[in-house]
């Protein structure tokens, strides 16, 4: 197993992922600089979070354009799991390889909190590890992370089961209310149709170290090395 963290100018979480992989888990972690084009060694493929090249235009827009990004869609088309987190998940959408779009935050203000997540399906290698409708606590820090998709993309993450993680209320709750920046039907994380790649707001890597108390996102990190 190897992890392979893609490093664009602006990248500020990828450090944060090679602790949790290869600090913490003691599995091998290859940074990988955004101008590299042979992926071939790595498993899974890690996008970060961040502000990948300043977030000019728009979260992800020149990401989307840089040279290692067409061999992290062959690698996703070849059914190898590519996982984005922040920036991350704006990128994966920018490229095509999740549906929908990151958009202003309902406020219009960056939010940065600790809030509660619902897990909505535990079938899948990402999400092994917690009970299904289990609720986690994941960091979240963006400005622009308002998950939103056209009426007819909605219906189909719901009816095909691509909704992984949800924002929820300490009990488990999923409304408006509990809802922290305004996406659409309390998306925090979704998945492609084959499963294989997953797109998510908030942080699990910053919640997988005991040294800051926190350690609900690990079991993700786990279950995919078990």
């Amino acid at each position: 197993m190897k992890f392979g963290v893609i490093v664009f100018p602006g990248s500020n979480c990828d450090r944060d992922l090679a602790t949790v992989t290869q600090g913490l888990l003691d599995v091998d972690t290859r940074m990988i600089w955004h101008q590299e084009t042979d992926i071939s060694d790595i498993d899974i493929v890690v996008i970060p979070g961040g502000f990948s090249y300043g977030d000019y235009l728009r979260c992800g827009a020149i990401a989307r354009f840089s040279p290692v990004m067409n061999s992290v869609i062959d690698h996703a088309q070849a059914g190898k799991m590519v996982l984005g987190i922040c920036n991350g998940f704006q990128v994966l959408t920018e490229v095509g390889l999740l549906p929908g779009a990151l958009i202003r935050n309902r406020d219009l203000h960056f939010i940065c909190d600790r809030v509660p997540v619902k897990v909505v399906r535990n079938d899948l290698q990402w999400t092994a590890n917690y009970p299904k409708n289990h609720i986690v606590n994941f960091p979240i820090a963006h400005g622009e992370g308002r998950y939103f998709a056209d009426e007819n993309t909605l219906k189909s993450l719901e009816d095909k089961g691509q909704i992984i993680f949800r924002y929820c209320s300490a009990t488990g709750e999923v409304n408006e209310v509990h809802n922290p920046n305004g996406s659409l039907n309390n998306i925090a994380g979704i998945i492609n149709e084959q499963g294989n790649v997953l797109g998510m707001m908030p942080h699990p890597e910053r919640a997988s170290d005991p040294a800051i108390g926190i350690t609900d996102g690990r079991a993700m990190f786990e279950g995919l090395i078990a």
